[in-house]
């Protein structure tokens, strides 16, 4: 399969699934239980991207490097209640450190 082939296959499904979005009854929408999962999951696909940026590494090895550790810090200021800027300047100051310390 070239690339094409796969970016264009990639468009009809993305395409597919809006526009079954648009086709599903608005009375099925309404159920607690849909919303609930709906609600649910762009939290569950941003976890994925962050752990998969974080913990993956040059052909889908895992990776412990100075992302993790920025993520670490940052989840301790999230906890800690810091302000959203105040967890980004310390996980990019985390990273960015460690860096410049020699441990990519």
């Amino acid at each position: 399969m070239t690339m094409w082939v796969a970016v264009l296959v990639a468009a009809g499904v993305a395409f597919a699934l809006k526009l079954a979005g648009y086709l599903v009854p608005a009375k099925v929408l309404q159920e607690p239980h849909v919303k609930r999962v709906t609600a649910a999951l762009p939290i569950a696909l941003l976890a994925a991207l962050v752990a998969t940026q974080t913990f993956t590494g040059p052909h889908g090895s895992l990776a412990l490097d100075s992302r993790a550790a920025a993520v670490g810090v940052a989840v301790i200021a999230l906890l800690l209640r810091a302000p959203f800027i105040v967890v980004v300047v310390l996980g990019a100051l985390t990273a960015a450190l460690l860096r410049l310390a020699g441990w990519a």
